[in-house]
């Protein structure tokens, strides 16, 4: 049996969408392999899809079996420990320690790229397309820009000061969220608004490759998706402003939402201040949240 885990992350940072992802340590998604009988089984005490067709990590085996022709069969044994549906790749962290341990089960040696491929078929379970921001930082840990024709993950090692809080609202989220809310997207967007996403898109990266959070926090904004998601957080001008009061360096949604995310300088702000205005912004609307202090997560890896 070989057995691998994944972290949690985040997507999009603002202006980045479907390119721009980052690797959280503030939970894991553990999955084991086991070369067993002819067919694909899951095992988990979670409530998920057993049935490995609708499940993620089944999902991306199948791919794998098929693509490698491994006849023999594989028991998934599955243990979330990534919030599902609230934007910190829940889908995503099981994709990418499925594909790296079934990986390392039959030694196939497959480079980063080529484990988030795989792993980005996952992603058909629970968001109904493919797309590779959340799995590639799964897999490949810090922060990573996809291309994604032909794939290709451009890696980048985040500033060591760079601390992060994710907070989670306790509302409920409809099933497929992610499908969901992609589906608010716009088809025609202005070109003035594509250009002040690139603008900030550019400065975010700047900001990582210098070390600048300053300028991570103000590049952190985007003109094009959260507008028409905004809806789906209550009170989120009200939380970045407090947050941004607290000390932290900016505000933005986290992947799909609803779960919100703080960029802090850890040399300079005070994290407690800030997940404590975090809590206070969604307690005015009548949310309670649970808070993730994290940082930034090396990727996915064998467990021994």
């Amino acid at each position: 049996m070989n057995t691998a885990q994944a972290p949690s992350s985040t997507a999009n940072l603002g202006p980045g969408f479907d390119v721009f992802g980052m690797a959280l340590d503030a939970c894991f998604d553990t999955v084991s392999v086991a070369q067993e009988g002819s067919s694909i089984t899951i095992s988990s005490d979670d409530d998920i899809p057993l049935e490995y067709t609708k499940n993620t990590a089944g999902i991306v085996i199948d791919m794998m079996r098929r693509d490698f022709k491994i006849e023999s069969g594989v028991h998934i044994t599955i243990n979330k420990g990534v919030p599902a549906g609230y934007g910190m790749g829940s889908s995503a962290a099981s994709a990418a320690a499925a594909a790296v341990a079934y990986s390392d089960l039959y030694n196939l040696n497959l480079s980063l790229d080529e484990l988030t491929r795989y792993a980005g078929y996952g992603e058909q379970a629970s968001a109904g397309s493919i797309h590779y921001d959340n799995v590639a930082a799964s897999v490949s840990g810090g922060f990573v820009i996809v291309r994604p024709e032909p794939l290709r993950i451009i890696h980048l090692q985040p500033p060591e000061n760079l601390a992060l809080c994710v907070a989670v609202p306790d509302i409920p989220t409809p099933e497929k969220k992610t499908q969901v809310s992609r589906g608010v997207i716009p088809n025609m967007i202005p070109l003035h608004n594509v250009t002040t996403n690139v603008s900030l898109s550019s400065s975010l990266v700047a900001g990582i490759c210098t070390g600048n959070i300053s300028l991570i926090g103000d590049s952190i904004q985007d003109v094009i998706v959260e507008p028409v998601r905004k809806h789906m957080i209550p009170g989120l001008d009200d939380i970045r402003s407090l947050a941004v009061s607290a000390g932290a360096a900016g505000v933005t949604i986290s992947g799909a939402g609803p779960s919100v995310i703080a960029f802090v300088d850890d040399d300079t702000a005070d994290m407690n201040r800030v997940e404590r205005a975090m809590q206070e912004g969604f307690g005015r609307q009548g949310i309670d949240c649970r808070t993730f202090p994290c940082s930034v997560a090396k990727g996915a890896g064998a467990v021994q």
